[in-house]
């Protein structure tokens, strides 16, 4: 009854069942290990995070360039804030309300990133006219802080306390320049003067006339009605959205898995059924031809119902 196993049909769906199986399994077992692994990692970011509010803040020179490992520490930049180049950074959250954040850029005086040029890899650019800094300095974006309200409203704007002149020195949580598809992240354009969509150099670079770091820093001290930014985990780390697709994945694989089984015992058990009526002499009814409208009828009932105007 089972020799349907050994046709060339059968052949090509049990190789076919006996490969997808393991395949899923496999792939589902590797998102749940991608899961596992960012759990692992936030966990890590959590210790670490106390453990860096307990300790020392460090030159920016020993931090960059950011990674996943420096990306949230705690560190230091000295230099003046460009008042002329004060940016707001609208549509983002804090604490479940809409805001924005304030960003002043911190001229730093030296190559404390040991690179040479600007930004977009141009060299040899001059710094504006009436700059505090040298004219080696670069520039740090330094988000002060964050207000309520629409970045486009007056009356909002009019809350962001003035940066300090003279030489400062800020201490903040070290942070990678966004990208597009970032949380809060506009890269559409289109703003109105004086805002920013998107907090990374190559932003920043068509906005000011001398060098930015690939990197920026959320202070800690946030003055006036300002509140400070706490910083985010590094991409590709943390229980963020792609965490939580890699455990939608692994159900998928898994659904995928126990599909294949079903389908496989779902023809099994219906080719079993036909053998075993073939064996007993039963036969499966033969499906009726398709019945045509008026294919029964004779020519003298097509003359009767033919209306009045097609014989007029």
């Amino acid at each position: 009854m089972y020799r349907f196993l050994l046709t060339p049909r059968w052949w090509v769906i049990n190789v076919f069942t006996l490969l997808a199986i393991p395949v899923c399994l496999f792939m589902g077992s590797w998102q749940l290990s991608r899961f596992e692994t960012r759990v692992d990692t936030h966990n890590q970011q959590q210790d670490d995070a106390s453990r860096e509010r307990k300790a020392a803040a460090r030159p920016l020179s020993d931090l960059l360039p950011v990674t996943a490992k420096t990306s949230g520490e705690r560190a230091t930049a000295t230099g003046r804030y460009d008042t002329t180049h004060q940016l707001l950074v609208p549509d983002r959250r804090l604490d479940g309300r809409d805001g924005f954040y304030v960003l002043t850029l911190l001229r730093v005086d030296g190559d404390v990133g040991g690179g040479k040029g600007r930004a977009d890899g141009r060299a040899g650019a001059e710094d504006e006219p009436g700059a505090k800094a040298g004219a080696g300095a670069k520039a740090l974006p330094v988000v002060r802080g964050w207000l309520p309200g629409d970045a486009d409203d007056p009356a909002a704007a009019a809350k962001v306390p003035a940066p300090p002149s003279g030489e400062v020195t800020v201490t903040g949580a070290l942070q990678a320049s966004e990208h597009q598809g970032g949380d809060g992240v506009s890269a559409a354009g289109g703003l109105p003067r004086g805002q920013l969509g998107m907090i990374s150099a190559a932003s920043l670079v068509n906005l000011v006339p001398y060098q930015v770091y690939d990197a920026w820093v959320t202070s800690s001290q946030a003055p006036g009605a300002l509140k400070p930014v706490p910083p985010t985990a590094a991409e590709g780390t943390g229980l963020d959205i792609k965490a939580f697709q890699n455990l939608g994945y692994t159900g998928e694989w898994f659904v995928f898995a126990g599909f294949v089984i079903f389908m496989w015992f779902r023809l099994f058990r219906r080719e079993a059924e036909t053998a075993r009526d073939l064996a007993l002499g039963i036969t499966p009814p033969e499906p009726a031809a398709p019945t045509v409208p008026g294919a029964d009828r004779t020519p003298d009932d097509a003359e009767r119902t033919r209306s009045p105007s097609a014989t007029a």
